[in-house]
């Protein structure tokens, strides 16, 4: 019998794991006090106290979602076989008097490029990753959410190896989990990398979700399916045990559907790490509560930079933004329009910087990880040797690009290091020191583009979280309002470290605007 290709099995076994996982975690207790649609995790918290709720009931219900969901959205990779028992746990410790955090019984999903030391597998959405040793730790932020009671529910899918393996991969597709779609419309993308993170929240699959970022991967995706992303400060959140792109930029985040949600997934997220030097930083920062600066009058003399040259040119989006930047006015905040060059030649050193440091970083994580891929080169040839299942619509020219490179000490490197950075960092401080801003407004998003397999092909991109990424600085999304039905997100960026007062800020905005919507979806 002719045995179907091997990405065919790979995703027939995964559909029957999943399934099968799925299945065996049927309960036969009753689920509807579990119906918590849209809930948040105070709300989720009170009910738990109340005992009118428990963390295997809440738990069982995102399961039955992702049974009759997941085949159309493709947002979750990997179900995690233990949640019910952690859950059963975590109900004991809550009975016993023990309530470690406000995420103790959370679920939250994680990124596939983020090592988990359990049942799942961490695969960037490759299949070179799929029999790799099982890490032998959590990556540093799983094991804080785990510490603070969080349930790691289920590993999403994601743009295959964080969009950074061809110049025309479709945003949300991977080998592993197939195309990730958007609950608001299937036909048009979800955008990346971090797709199954976000469209996992948007669809209350998960309560909570962590994405990473590169450039644009929290940020993007977070407008796209009307959720709250925040790309943090480089530093705030340990690096540790994520499948990287690149060191200079790379930052994971929290994905939620509220302000305050976020706020207090960041509380369990951030510390110092010892085996990653960025976070030093954080030794004088915490213990910080970020939910200490929720407040609704933030914005009273708030001053808001405005990059009017993203959305004036386009009908629709102007009108939009227009209606927000009104709504900050009335809320006592002053409207400051601000103009931000564009260069080319920007851009041309941001990506050189990434292909030294992906084939360095990648190597490294690679090698501690161990197995058969050891190498991007090994990568590269295992992709040349599964062309059909790894290779069906784009191919892989990042990935040896990236191989060609010699080393950090290149004089290329160097340079566009330096002029990535510099201009990035003096852009975004200069204007906030010129302008005496709080935060610089843009849209995330516009409406995303029809998915395509061969690549993502928007007509209209809408580019605004390249300075926080190259910078390294915070950048935060909230719901801004919907295009024809497609939703749009509309972000505040500011200098390091500034989250406390982008969150005040974002809350603020978000209880002024209410402009979440959740999707319809049918079984």
């Amino acid at each position: 019998m002719t045995m179907p290709p091997l990405s065919r099995r790979c995703q027939l076994f995964a559909t029957l794991i999943l399934a099968t996982l799925l299945s065996q975690c049927q309960s036969s207790g009753n689920t509807d006090a579990a119906a918590p649609a849209e809930r948040g995790v105070r709300e989720l918290q009170t009910a738990m106290a109340a005992g009118e709720l428990s963390a295997v009931e809440l738990t069982q219900y995102y399961l039955d979602r992702i049974e009759r969901l997941n085949p159309q959205l493709r947002a979750v990779i990997e179900v995690n076989p233990d949640a019910l028992n952690i859950a059963a746990e975590l109900d004991a410790e809550r009975a016993n008097g023990q309530v470690r955090s406000p995420l103790h019984g959370i679920p939250v999903m994680l990124k596939d490029n983020i090592d988990t030391a359990d049942r799942m597998h961490t695969t960037a959405g490759s299949l070179a990753l799929l029999d790799a040793p099982t890490p032998t730790q959590d990556a540093f932020l799983a094991a804080r959410l785990r510490d603070a009671g969080a349930i790691l529910l289920a590993k999403t899918n994601m743009s295959e190896w964080a969009n950074f393996r061809s110049t025309s991969a479709s945003s949300g597709w991977s080998a592993r989990g197939g195309q990730t779609r958007n609950p608001y419309d299937l036909s048009r993308t979800a955008c990346g990398s971090s797709s199954g993170s976000a469209v996992a929240v948007a669809a209350d699959l998960t309560v909570l979700a962590v994405g990473t970022e590169t450039d644009g991967s929290i940020m993007c995706p977070s407008g796209h399916n009307n959720i709250v992303g925040l790309k943090p400060t480089l530093g705030m959140i340990s690096r540790g045990g994520i499948i990287p792109i690149a060191h200079s930029q790379d930052t994971a985040g929290p994905m939620g559907r509220s302000v305050e949600d976020v706020a207090l997934m960041l509380n369990a997220m951030v510390s110092e790490d010892p085996q990653d030097g960025i976070t030093t930083n954080m030794r004088t920062r915490t213990p910080l509560d970020f939910t200490a600066y929720l407040r609704a009058d933030a914005l009273r003399g708030k001053r808001i930079g405005v990059q009017r040259q993203l959305f004036e040119r386009v009908p629709a989006l102007d009108a939009l933004m227009e209606k927000q930047l009104d709504l900050l006015r009335a809320a006592g905040a002053e409207v400051v329009d601000v103009h931000i060059n564009s260069r080319q030649s920007i851009d041309d050193a941001e990506t050189t910087v990434l292909l030294y440091e992906f084939k360095n970083d990648l190597n490294n994580y690679l090698y501690e990880r161990g197995g058969d891929m050891q190498t991007l080169a090994d990568l590269i040839a295992f992709n040349e040797a599964h062309a059909q299942e790894e290779m069906p619509d784009f191919g892989q020219e990042l990935f040896v690009q990236a191989q060609q490179t010699e080393g950090l000490g290149e004089n290329a490197y160097m340079a566009a290091l330096g002029m990535s950075k510099a201009y990035s960092q003096t852009t975004v401080d200069g204007l906030m020191r010129e302008y005496n801003l709080d935060a610089i407004a843009a849209p995330t998003n516009t409406v995303g583009w029809l998915i395509d397999p061969t690549g993502d092909k928007p007509e209209v991109f809408i580019g605004s979280a390249g300075l926080a990424a190259m910078s390294g600085y915070p950048n935060i999304t909230v719901p801004a309002g919907q295009i024809d039905g497609f939703p749009i997100g509309i972000s505040f960026m500011a200098g390091a470290f500034a989250e406390p007062s982008l969150i005040s800020i974002a809350y603020a905005y978000e209880q002024l605007s209410q402009a979440r919507r959740a999707p319809s979806l049918r079984d």
